[in-house]
Formats: structure tokens, sequence, C-alpha cells
């Protein structure tokens, strides 16, 4: 829009979702007094997580439902409010298996009741107990609510079932996922490719891409065919954002991504770029480094080094493109109407606009 000082239709779906998310948090907080100002406390860390976020899985919603001819946007930014409440639950929940106490930064959930339970002279172990014991209970909070306001959102019963369907989907998925990393990272032998992919898709694409997109076009009363390829769609792209997600962990720049560049190098972290790697000969010179808690900036430096000479980046470059141009090549197909093709492009545009 032009500079007269209206928000652009981007701005206005957050605000929108804002608005219900706020909401909600006033009602729970009002709700948790009368059990105590420790439990009000719990919902305040719990609403700080949400807050400062791109907001981009109800974005996905909002989109699809609007390019489809949806009008009610009050509905649409509650079941994009519940994938934002499904987000934060899932990665409260993956910080305390990771056993992060920290994002972007910033305490975490966990990290916040630890450094409460150490300002009041609790050990070192005591305090990290609480504080993961207390995001297992936000996060149960923010799952179980997530669905909680879809039924809110007044939509028809028959609707509703189904976006009920597709949220049970985006978290089924996501737990299977989160399972196969777990697994992935006992493992002796670093995983093949296809198999990194599927894992990242389940644990992350199908509830941040594909159910999203699935779920604004069924709430625009879409047919069968388009709610059908916006799952492909999200499904393409969502693996190719998380492919650039893994190249952007080791060679993007903290300032812009908000994320330490050494972090998943010194976790051995299971991506595509470490699994091209081992089938390389620079392997050898490399895998030494890989997971080492305390890897130095010199060694990380040496391992991107490698990581390039060897071919990994550019494959991992070139796969987030393949998968970028498939997720394309689905819009093109003749029942997705233009409104909706306009407004996704820049999607896939965006994405591959991460890999320098």
């Amino acid at each position: 829009m032009d500079g007269s000082g209206l928000l652009d239709v981007s701005q206005e779906r957050q605000v929108q979702v804002d608005a219900v998310l706020a909401r909600f948090f006033s009602l729970a907080k009002n709700r948790a007094a009368a059990f105590g100002p420790e439990y009000v406390q719990l919902w305040q860390t719990l609403e700080a997580n949400t807050i400062g976020g791109k907001r981009f899985r109800p974005r996905m919603v909002m989109t699809a439902y609007q390019s489809l001819g949806g009008t009610d946007l009050e509905a649409a930014a509650y079941i994009g409010a519940a994938f934002e409440l499904l987000h934060t639950a899932l990665i409260v929940h993956d910080d305390v298996i990771d056993h992060d106490f920290t994002r972007r930064g910033v305490p975490n959930i966990s990290g916040t009741y630890r450094d409460l339970a150490a300002a009041a002279g609790r050990t070192e172990r005591v305090a990290e107990h609480s504080g993961i014991s207390a995001a297992v209970i936000a996060g149960d909070l923010a799952l179980f609510n997530s669905y909680r306001l879809i039924d809110r959102s007044g939509v028809g019963d028959v609707v509703r079932s189904r976006l009920i369907e597709v949220m049970d989907e985006a978290l089924f998925a996501s737990a299977a996922g989160e399972l196969i990393d777990v697994d992935f990272a006992m493992a002796a032998d670093v995983p093949r490719v296809d198999d990194i992919l599927m894992m990242e898709r389940y644990k992350t694409a199908v509830y941040s891409f594909e159910c999203p997109l699935q779920a604004g076009a069924i709430l625009a009363g879409a047919g069968e065919d388009v709610v059908s390829t916006l799952a492909e769609f999200g499904r393409e792209i969502g693996i190719a954002y998380q492919i650039v997600d893994d190249l952007l962990g080791v060679f993007g720049l903290e300032a812009e991504t908000g994320k330490t560049t050494i972090g998943d190098l010194r976790e051995g972290k299971r991506t595509v770029l470490i699994a091209y790697a081992t089938r390389t000969r620079e392997w050898d010179d490399v895998k030494h480094l890989i997971g080492d808690p305390d890897l130095s900036e010199e060694q990380a430096a040496r391992v991107r080094e490698l990581l390039t000479g060897c071919g990994a980046r550019s494959f991992a470059e070139g796969l987030a493109r393949y998968y970028g141009n498939r997720a394309l090549a689905r819009l093109a197909e003749p029942h997705i109407p233009s409104a909706l093709r306009t407004e996704l492009h820049p999607v896939a545009d965006a994405v591959l606009g991460r890999v320098k």
C-alpha cells in the first residue's frame, strides 16, 4: 500500500491473530488468578513466549482463506491463532527434549524458571528440574488450547470437525518427526539424506506449511482438489524451508537470523549438509569436530570450509531450489485461482531467496 499509514494485508492479518491471542491469554490469566499468583506467572511466561514471532503459520491459514474468497476474518484469525499456539507448544517441548534453556539468545520457559529457582538458592540440578517441569506444564497448556481455539472460532460442526482432523494430523506427524529426530541424535551413523528430509517434513513442514494451508482452504469452502494441491505445495516448500534453515544454522549471519551459527555444529545436528559430507573423502577431516561441545570459532570456520569444499553446501542449496521449484509447479495447476497463486509465489520466492 501507499504511505497513507494504513497497514498492509500481512500486517492486518497479524494484528487480527494477535488480538485473538491477547483475548485468550487475558481470559486464561483471569481464570488462573483463582489458583494463585504462581499460576498467573506461568501463563504470563507462556504468553511472553508467543510475542514477537513472525506469525508465519497463521499467515499461511489466512493467506489461503482470503485468497480463496473467505470473508469471516475473525474465524480465520482463531484458526491461525490455534496453529500459533500449536507452534508454541511444540517448540517449548522441543527445548525440553534438547535440554535447551535459551531460544534466540534469551531465556525460554525452562530458562526463566531455572533462573528463578537459582535466584531462590536452589542447586543447579534442582533449578534445572524446576525449569524443565514448568516448561512441560506450559507446553501442555498451549497444546490443549490450540484445539480449544478451533472450538471457539464459531465455525459450523462439519467444518470444525475437518479442521480438528487437520490439526490432529499436524500434531501426529510432528510427534513422529520429533521421535525420529531423537533416534537420529543417538544413532552412531549419520542418516541418509532422504531419511533426514523425511524427518524434517514430519517434524516441521507438516504443521508449518501443509496443514495451515489446508485449514485455510477448508475454512474457505474450497474444493478437495485445491485442498490437496495446497498440501502438496506446503510439503515441497516446507522441505525447502528446512533445508535452508539448516544451511543458515551453519553459514548464516547471526545478525540476520538471530541464531548462532556454531550451535548446530556443536550439537552434531543431523542435517542434509552433514549427511552429504559423510559420503565424501573430506569427512575424515571433519567428523571429529561435528558434535564437539567445545568447538571453537576457528574450528567452526574450518568445518564450514570443508563443508563448502566437499560440495555439501552447494548440494544442499541445489536441493532447496529443487523442492522450491516443485512447490511453484504445484501452483501452476489450472484449478488454483490466480489470486492464491499471486499470494503464494512470494512465499516460495522468500524461501529460495534465503539461499545466498
